[in-house]
């Protein structure tokens, strides 16, 4: 039979449990939080993406030929985007049946014309309804890329446009004469070393340059004028390669709409047939 005393016994050790199992059970949850941070579950908890319908691709700062194309072995790297990296989302986008729309969200001021006529064109061949928001800038081969889309929204304080070419480049002439230094030149063809900076540009080296210019350029005008819709004379005469606010660039046609993301999400809401709160970027 069991005493008084026995009973008191049990009753400590039980306690001593379950106190033991609280314990072990905070240390473990404080180590969790340790590990992942309180803003990694609460972003878990919050932005729950299998909810969302409507794809973001990023174009941000230098727009490059290739993914990588900027690793100078600093281990910081710029924002930059390349034609890689968006073709590879576009094809992840289109497998998933979930997603119903893409918002290009761009701020770039341009770079790799080649670049931006791939993700231009890779945009235009997405069966997806898809805009292109511009934030801040979408100038060059970033408006470019804008152009592939079913609607253009920008900011009234964007700046867009600055459709044109360039192959500028700095002089080291007089700098390496200062220094002492002398360019070499040793080549098999007569202009195979033109445009290098350490010799002087000759004017038949600049002719060269000016007639490349000249292609590229109307290629430029060309693709623009075709994914707007728009006469190519009247993008020719906005290709001066200067920008221009949106509210500017709205009356020029080179954008369809003056606003923000919320714009795009009612936009989004006439395609897709969908009350506005059911459509949902997937941030």
């Amino acid at each position: 039979m069991r005493t008084r005393e026995d009973e008191v016994l049990i009753i400590i050790i039980s306690t001593a449990a379950v106190i033991a199992v609280i314990i072990a059970g905070l240390w473990a949850y404080g180590k969790f939080i340790n590990e992942r941070g309180d803003g990694d579950v609460i972003q878990e908890i919050t932005n729950d993406e299998s909810l969302c319908n409507i794809a973001i691709i990023p174009i941000n700062g230098d727009i490059l030929p290739y993914a990588g194309a900027n690793e100078d072995g600093s281990g910081s790297l710029p924002p930059s985007s390349n034609p890689d990296d968006v073709m590879a989302a576009f094809r992840a986008i289109e497998a998933d049946s979930d997603i119903r729309g893409i918002l290009m969200r761009i701020d770039s001021g341009g770079g790799s014309p080649i670049a931006g006529e791939i993700i231009s064109n890779g945009l235009k061949n997405i069966s997806l309804p898809s805009v292109s928001l511009i934030q801040g800038t979408g100038a060059s081969s970033a408006y470019l890329i804008a152009t592939g889309a079913d609607t253009i929204i920008a900011s009234p304080f964007s700046d867009i446009g600055s459709i044109g070419i360039t192959m500028s480049y700095v002089d080291n002439v007089e700098r390496n004469n200062q220094e002492g230094l002398q360019y070499i030149s040793l080549t098999s063809a007569k202009f195979k070393d033109y445009g290098a900076p350490d010799k002087i540009l000759t004017a038949s080296e600049r002719a060269l340059f000016e007639r490349d210019l000249k292609i590229y350029h109307e290629q430029f005008v060309k693709e623009v004028a075709e994914n707007r819709g728009l006469p190519i004379e009247q993008v020719a005469k906005l290709a001066d390669g200067s920008s221009m606010p949106g509210a500017l660039a709205l009356q020029n046609k080179l954008i369809d709409q003056l606003g923000d993301q919320e714009t795009a999400r009612a936009w989004f809401s006439g395609q897709l047939k969908l009350p506005p709160e059911e459509v949902v970027f997937c941030e």
